[in-house]
C-alpha cells in the first residue's frame, strides 16, 4: 500500500506531497497537473520493467510517453534536479540482519519503507545523483563522493546501533551510481561483506511497483465478439482492452469472490452484473461462448427485456466495465490508479461508482488513487463517510490541484469525521450558484425588455 509521495521538479510540479489513503481523490481543473502525479508513479513502474539497465528513467514505454529529460524536468530547466520520495507499507515487515554481528536480532524491522532519489541531467540524459532506502528509522544510502560525478560510497545510519558497512579485502574501488534510479550497483554487494540485504530492500520496492495497476481515461469501444486465446492477462490493460479476457479467464478458472463478508462466493461475471445493476445501467450481464475461442458479452437492459450484445446498449456500460473488473480482478491489497473512472456515465451512475470503489477498499483491501472531475462521485464519498459504518474519513485523502503562476499547486482537503470539507476551495466544482443567479438575471432582463 502506498503511503506518501514527495516530488520535486517533475513537469508542471515544482514540488508536491501526497499522503495516500485507502481511497485518494485528485480533483481540479483541466491541465492542473493531476494526471502528472499518476504519470510519475507509472514512470517508476515502467523503469522497473525496462530491460535497459543503463537508463536512469525509462521515459517512453508501455505506460507513459514523456519525451526527453528536458521535457520532463520542471520548466525544461536542465540545471534543476528531479527528486522524489515514495513511501509504502509492506506486510509482513522487512527484517534486516547484520551477518557479521553473530546475533539474530535484526538491525531494522519495519513495515514502513521509503525510497528517496535525486536525479540530475547530464549531457541531455538523466543521471542518478543519490539513492536512499529507509526501513523504519534505519537509513542506507548511496551518495556521490565530493568532487566526483561518477564515484559513489555507501553509508548507513541506524540510531542506537553500531552497524556500518564493512568493505571486503582488496575491494578498494569506488562504487558506480544507482541503477535504474532505485537499485544499488552490483558492486555494492561485492565490495562490502554485510550489504547483501540491500537486494531485499530493492525487491520490496519492486513488489510495490508490481502491485500498481492502471486504467486510463480513454477506453476501447465494445466489440460484437471476442477471441480468447486462453491467456490470462495481468490486468485489464491501460485502455481496458483486456477486460473481457480477464472476465473469461477468471470464469474458466472457476474463480469466485464474495460481495459481502461471509457471503456466497460467485463468479466475476456475476460481480460485474451486480454492480452494473447497482449503477442503474443494465439488469444482467454474462459471457457466452459461441464457438472455438469466440465469446460474446450479453446484457439484459431490464428484467423482462431480451438479451442483446454489449455493443447494442449505451456506451457508458462498456466504458465503466473495465473499472469494475479491474477493482475485482487485481489481487487483494493492490493499488489501482484510475483516470476519470466516471467518464460517459450519467450523474446517478457516477455517484454509485463511488460505492464500487468503497467496496473494493473495504472488502478487498484494494487501494484506489483516482483522478476525477465528478462532483457526484465526491458527494457520494462524503455521504458514505457521514454514514460512519461505510468508510472513515481517515481512510480517504482528497486533494485539489490548480495552476498558480504557471506551476501546479496541490492543496489537501480537510475532511472531518462527518464528511464535511472544511476548506472547500473557491469554484472547486464550478459555481452553480453563480450560474443560477446569472440565468435568473438574464430572464428578468428579457422579460423587462419584452414588456417595453
Amino acid at each position: 500500500m502506498l503511503k506518501r509521495l514527495k516530488l520535486r521538479n517533475f513537469k508542471s510540479w515544482p514540488e508536491a506531497e501526497v499522503k495516500f489513503g485507502r481511497i485518494t481523490g485528485l480533483f481540479g481543473p483541466n491541465s492542473s497537473g493531476k494526471s502528472s502525479l499518476m504519470q510519475f508513479l507509472l514512470l517508476l513502474k515502467q523503469t522497473k520493467d525496462s530491460t535497459d539497465r543503463a537508463a536512469t528513467l525509462d521515459l517512453n514505454g508501455r505506460f507513459v510517453e514523456l519525451g526527453t529529460a528536458a521535457d520532463v524536468v520542471h520548466r525544461h530547466a536542465n540545471y534543476r534536479q528531479l527528486a522524489f520520495t515514495l513511501g509504502f507499507e509492506r506486510i509482513p515487515g522487512l527484517l534486516i540482519y547484520d551477518i557479521l554481528s553473530g546475533e539474530w536480532e535484526p538491525i531494522a524491522d519495519s513495515t514502513k519503507i521509503a525510497v528517496q532519489a535525486k536525479i540530475g541531467i547530464h549531457r541531455g540524459a538523466f543521471q542518478s545523483r543519490a539513492l536512499k532506502y529507509t526501513v523504519g528509522n534505519a537509513e542506507f544510502r548511496l551518495e556521490r563522493m565530493k568532487g566526483s560525478d561518477t564515484e559513489f560510497d555507501l553509508f548507513a545510519r541506524i540510531p542506537e546501533s553500531g552497524f556500518s558497512f564493512v568493505r571486503s579485502r582488496r575491494r578498494m574501488q569506488k562504487l558506480t551510481g544507482p541503477v535504474k534510479t532505485y537499485r544499488f550497483p552490483d558492486e555494492a554487494r561485492s565490495y562490502f561483506q554485510n550489504s547483501g540485504f540491500l537486494a531485499e530492500c530493492e525487491a520490496a520496492f519492486e513488489a510495490a511497483l508490481d502491485n500498481l495497476y492502471y486504467l486510463g481515461p480513454l477506453r476501447e469501444p465494445p466489440q460484437r465478439s471476442y477471441l480468447w486465446t486462453r491467456s490470462r492477462p495481468a490486468d485489464t490493460g491501460e485502455k481496458g482492452e483486456r477486460t473481457i479476457d480477464a472476465i473469461i479467464a477468471a470464469q474458466e478458472a472457476n474463480e469466485r469472490q464474495t460481495l459481502e463478508p461471509r457471503g456466497h462466493q460467485i463468479p466475476l461475471s456475476r460481480i460485474v452484473a451486480h454492480w452494473l445493476r447497482e449503477l442503474g445501467l443494465i439488469d444482467d450481464f454474462r459471457m457466452e461462448k459461441i464457438g472455438a475461442g469466440i465469446w460474446q458479452a450479453k446484457v439484459q437492459t431490464t428484467k423482462n427485456a431480451p438479451e442483446v450484445m454489449l455493443t447494442d446498449v449505451g456506451f457508458g456500460v462498456s466504458q465503466v466495465l473495465p473499472v469494475i473488473v479491474l477493482l475485482h480482478y487485481a489481487p487483494e491489497g493492490s493499488t489501482v490508479l484510475l483516470e476519470q473512472p466516471e467518464i460517459h456515465l450519467h450523474p446517478l451512475a457516477q455517484a454509485e461508482l463511488a460505492d464500487v470503489i468503497i467496496h473494493a477498499a473495504t472488502h478487498r483491501k484494494v487501494q484506489t488513487v483516482l483522478e476525477s472531475h465528478s462532483e457526484h462521485l465526491l458527494l457520494r464519498l462524503q455521504r458514505r463517510i457521514a454514514e460512519e459504518d461505510r468508510i472513515a474519513a481517515d481512510d480517504v485523502a482528497l486533494y485539489f490541484c490548480r495552476m498558480r503562476d504557471g506551476a501546479s499547486d496541490i492543496e489537501p482537503l480537510d475532511l472531518d469525521k462527518y464528511g464535511n470539507i472544511r476548506n472547500w476551495p473557491d469554484k472547486f466544482m464550478g459555481d452553480a450558484f453563480e450560474e443560477t443567479a446569472q440565468a435568473e438575471l438574464a430572464r428578468l432582463d428579457r422579460m423587462k425588455n419584452a414588456a417595453t
